[in-house]
């Protein structure tokens, strides 16, 4: 008896919930492709001048505005035309120095650096910091990534070839000593 009660009301819920959905949008099938008919279509020849826009219900020559355009009106600015320069204008650029210095790191740290294959690694510096690191090889700056290494001897672990580009040494080499500034 239960079940008879339960099927009906999902049958009861099911209809009412099909009788206040909309109907669904392009459900019948697409009208077939005609041609344009040449009928449909009026030929319309139009003048300039003042009996054709009548036909058109524009307005008549006494309602026109005092600065409408008409097809024989020049437009022209008010004033003089400027003058063309002679001769370019000179820009004054302030000297350039000859060389390229590097601002003052807030702090340096030295000491020994490994490589290591996933990134910029320091212990003792911030994560996301701007480093310049210098060793005899000499100086790349990079963005520390990550935290380590995590011998207290080493200050730093550099990706494989920065390592090399700084370390100024052979492939069988493992540490280098650098110096780290902290931007």
């Amino acid at each position: 008896m239960r079940r008879r009660t339960v099927v009906a009301g999902a049958a009861l819920i099911a209809a009412v919930a099909l009788a206040g959905l909309p109907a669904p949008a392009g459900s019948r099938s697409p009208s077939v492709p005609r041609d344009l008919q040449p009928a449909a279509f009026t030929s319309l020849t139009l003048t300039a001048d003042a009996p054709a826009q009548r036909a058109l219900g524009l307005p008549d020559v006494a309602l026109r505005s005092a600065g409408h355009v008409t097809g024989v009106t020049t437009l022209t600015e008010p004033g003089r035309a400027p003058k063309a320069p002679k001769t370019r204008g000179k820009v004054i650029q302030p000297a350039s120095a000859r060389g390229f210095t590097w601002k003052p790191p807030k702090y340096t740290i030295s000491g020994w650096a490994t490589f290591y294959d996933n990134g910029t690694t320091a212990m003792r510096i911030p994560r996301g910091s701007v480093v310049r690191i210098c060793g005899a090889g000499g100086c790349i700056e990079r963005v520390v990534n990550d935290h380590g290494p995590q011998k207290p001897s080493r200050v730093v672990d550099l990706y494989r070839p920065d390592f090399f580009a700084i370390c100024g040494c052979g492939w069988w080499s493992g540490t280098t000593w650098v110096t780290v500034g902290v931007y």
